[in-house]
């Protein structure tokens, strides 16, 4: 078993002169076919999504492109093997078996994380200390010393060990994906933009017709709407672990920022951003401006319970308030009594609203005409669709 996970895993390593690996990009549940399509468009090879992650094939260049151009993906890591590992002994072996030098130099720092799910190996930081001391004993072998300084580039290692098997990563991306660089503040209960992304993705807004988000507190749905409208890449602005990396030098990284420019769109857009706050749009307002879409998108102090576009069709993407305590929640609930009435009377507008009160319908008046289940962080929802809402 070992032997068979092990090649699955490394078998294509290396093509004429490049190196290619086998790539993973974890996601929030939910949006596994999402980020699958992503790396189809990007013309990523060997794509297959799992829970929680999907896998596909790439160098250096595949990796650079996928961090810089990914929207719902929380990370962009190589995996260097899997293997069978139900005691430590095997989890070690396993690990030290593995051609870590094939990435890491002699000075690298290399901190050990990860999480072990329905096996027997459950203690973290074990499994922690055991991975951190099989990847010394490796070096140690393979570069002749007793010692390393961990004083270089960061190659941080994530072990993930599911059912008894092991698989350990290395992150490419550094801080998670889904922190553009836009978002310097937010508001309590931010949505994450990775799941933003993905909402205005299941909407199909494209940059025709109007978007719109009634509770849109730091902005981020409107402005996730405004990056897919202009096809701006949502990582093009920021930097990533592997920049670092003797093996995908500067060139490698500035080609790839220079292809996802060269994709993007001009043109005129109607985005549109109202919340009851005005801290919130204020926030709002510098986050779109970070993210140089603020010509593009109007934020402006309104009632969601009042919301009525003049405009005969659009789409509403929005993220209502969930409520915590008994007293918030009671509240949420009455604002989505309030929205549904002002949904009522829109001619031909298509709703997605994600909430993980499971009376949301009830409250709202209206079955969804479809439903699809998402995780903002660890926070279980449901993302509510009405198609053109008001012909029904």
């Amino acid at each position: 078993m070992f032997a068979g996970l092990m090649h699955a895993a490394c078998s294509e390593r290396k093509r004429g002169s490049r190196v290619f690996f086998d790539l993973c990009a974890p996601c929030l549940f939910g949006l596994e076919s999402i980020v699958a399509e992503e790396l189809k468009r990007m013309d990523m090879q060997n794509v297959r999504a799992e829970n929680g992650r999907v896998f596909f094939s790439g160098g250096f260049e595949e990796m650079a492109r996928a961090n810089i151009r990914l929207r719902c993906a929380e990370r962009v890591l190589i995996r260097l093997g899997s293997f069978h590992a139900s005691t430590f002994d095997e989890l070690f072996e396993g690990t030290k078996a593995l051609p870590w030098e094939d990435l890491l130099p002699p000075d690298a720092e290399f901190p050990v994380k990860g999480h072990s799910i329905n096996s027997k190996l459950m203690s973290i930081p074990d499994c922690q200390s055991i991975v951190k001391k099989a990847v010394v004993e490796r070096l140690k072998t393979k570069y002749k010393t007793e010692w390393f300084e961990e004083t270089g580039p960061q190659y941080r290692i994530s072990f993930a060990i599911l059912k008894d098997t092991a698989d350990l990563l290395i992150d490419t991306s550094g801080e998670g994906l889904h922190k553009r660089g836009y978002r310097a503040v937010g508001n309590e209960a931010p949505l994450r933009e990775t799941l933003a992304a993905a909402m205005v993705n299941l909407s199909r807004y494209r940059g025709r017709g109007r978007l719109c988000d009634p509770f849109c507190g730091s902005g981020t749905i409107a402005i996730e709407a405004a990056l897919i409208a202009r096809n701006r890449a949502a990582g093009i602005f920021r930097s990533f672990a592997a920049q670092a990396w003797p093996q995908a030098p500067e060139k490698l990284w500035q080609d790839a920022r220079n292809a996802a420019k060269a994709l993007e769109f001009e043109g005129a857009y109607d985005i549109w951003g109202g919340d009851v706050d005005e801290k919130a749009i204020s926030i709002a307002s510098g986050n779109a401006k970070k993210a140089g879409v603020d010509d593009i998108i109007r934020f402006e102090k309104a009632d969601a319970g009042k919301f009525s576009p003049v405009e005969p069709g659009g789409t509403v993407v929005t993220n209502p308030p969930y409520g915590q305590r008994l007293s918030d929640i009671e509240t949420a609930q009455g604002l989505y009594r309030s929205f549904g009435r002002a949904c009522r009377a829109l001619p031909d507008w298509s709703l997605y609203l994600i909430s993980p009160n499971p009376d949301f319908e009830t409250h709202f008046g209206r079955v969804a005409d479809k439903k699809r289940k998402l995780y903002n962080g660890m926070i279980q929802c449901n993302l509510y669709m009405y198609f053109q809402n008001a012909r029904r």
